[in-house]
């Protein structure tokens, strides 16, 4: 139980700590100053929809997310989602795309053939399905946050660790739910895929539990650091690089291939989630469905990076709210109706 639940917890974690999470921009664009509150509240949020989701994907046994988008707003409104949910998981993986290319950029290696050398990686994966995903976040999740986490330790130590709770100054509250809602289609679309495959309840709360206490952790400290060179943040692509500037450029090397490997698994688990769910139609092996993808995918990321991002990010958490409130209001709609079938 528990060695599944971990599995499950890295995808889920996987998922969520990709080019836009990774590099900084992601949080900044959401948090920043007065956000303490905020990312307590949002690790809160994630815990229960992570949960909600998990437990419904293991009651439907279900192998894509149309069951769990079904249960949670009926068959009407689940098909205006499903399209959503498309266009969402193709946009965020082009966005990977491009944020690996401009990641190998920092160790010299040209934009286009860092696309390249990630699109053929994902055709490879795919060759192994979801066992191979799995086995790869299980493996790369833990260093990236080891990593990751003491960079910014160290940045903090050497700078005066602090971190603001002054509730009179907590007024950026209300972006845990847009910041939550923004992360909530690829979860529906990675955990939908694998409800067949869970075989306890609890393995959902080792999952749902560890991966918000993780994220928030982290976000609550990667943030910290981000505040203390606001000033600088905007002058860089990957945010990330400007609380790096003044480490060894080993370091920055380092990084950067951690920095790329969260890419990489947020661009597996936006190509599972199309994958599940254009297999449907297609009936072809993940790996063809995949290849064909990127092909559509590549030529969209010259519009930028950063741009997509400031773009699509904040556009897609508003959108969200909606199946956000699905998923809180679950539980008590569920228990209501139970109770009122008893």
């Amino acid at each position: 139980m528990w060695l599944s639940g971990f599995k499950w917890m890295f995808l889920i974690i996987g998922t969520i700590i990709g080019a836009g999470y990774a590099s900084g921009r992601e949080l900044w664009e959401f948090f920043g100053t007065e956000s303490t509150f905020a990312i307590v509240l949002f690790s809160i949020l994630f815990f229960i929809c992570t949960y909600v989701i998990m437990k419904i994907s293991y009651e439907k046994e279900s192998e894509h997310y149309i069951p769990v988008l079904t249960e949670l707003m009926g068959k009407r409104i689940t098909r205006i989602y499903d399209g959503m949910i498309i266009l969402y998981l193709f946009s965020t993986t082009m966005i990977m795309i491009a944020g690996g290319g401009a990641t190998l950029q920092a160790v010299n290696i040209p934009y286009w053939y860092g696309v390249f050398i990630i699109c053929s990686l994902l055709v490879l994966l795919f060759i192994w399905g979801i066992n191979g995903m799995t086995s790869m976040n299980a493996f790369i999740i833990p260093i990236l946050i080891t990593f990751l986490v003491g960079t910014l330790v160290i940045f903090q130590v050497t700078t005066g660790f602090s971190v603001e709770m002054d509730f009179g100054k907590q007024h950026n509250w209300p972006s845990a739910f847009t910041f939550t809602a923004l992360n909530i289609l690829p979860l529906v679309a990675v955990i939908g895929a694998i409800g067949s495959k869970i075989k306890q309840k609890g393995e959902m709360l080792i999952a749902s539990f560890g991966s918000a206490l993780l994220l928030g952790a982290v976000s609550l400290l990667y943030n910290e650091s981000l505040i203390k060179v606001a000033n600088e943040v905007m002058l860089y692509e990957i945010p990330l690089f400007a609380i790096l500037k003044n480490y060894p450029y080993f370091m920055i090397i380092v990084m950067t291939v951690l920095l790329w490997a969260a890419i990489f698994t947020t661009a597996a688990s936006g190509i599972l989630g199309l994958c599940t769910r254009l297999y449907e139609y297609l009936k072809m092996r993940f790996w063809l469905i995949a290849l064909l993808l990127l092909i559509l995918m590549v030529p969209l990321t010259t519009i930028g990076f950063a741009k997509l991002i400031s773009i699509l990010y904040p556009l897609y958490g508003v959108l969200n709210l909606y199946i956000l409130a699905a998923i809180l209001l679950h539980p008590i709609i569920h228990k209501f109706d139970d109770n009122t079938v008893n």
